[in-house]
């Protein structure tokens, strides 16, 4: 069965286990499949790289927010009665 596979580099759950820190490093920064007889079990993804997907995530959230918001009805404030 046809699978897409999302990361440039490919270890197995044996090599994932033999030398965790290696597989990691093998992806250069990137995340790397971990398989399971051919399968795409998880991703291992490096802590710096977790981090900026969280990131970008919250920024799609919050634009996601503000689109929302610009359509809302607005109520007019002078700043020098504030």
């Amino acid at each position: 069965m046809p699978q897409i596979l999302l990361a440039e580099v490919t270890a197995s759950v044996s090599e994932l286990k033999r030398n965790p820190m290696g597989t990691v490093a093998a992806g250069e920064g990137a995340p790397v499949a971990i398989l399971n007889h051919n399968q795409t079990a998880f991703y291992c993804v490096p802590a710096k790289a977790f981090e900026s997907m969280m990131e970008r995530l919250e920024d799609i959230e919050l634009n996601a927010i503000a689109d929302a918001r610009r359509e809302e009805k607005r109520i007019p404030v002078d700043l020098d009665e504030v």
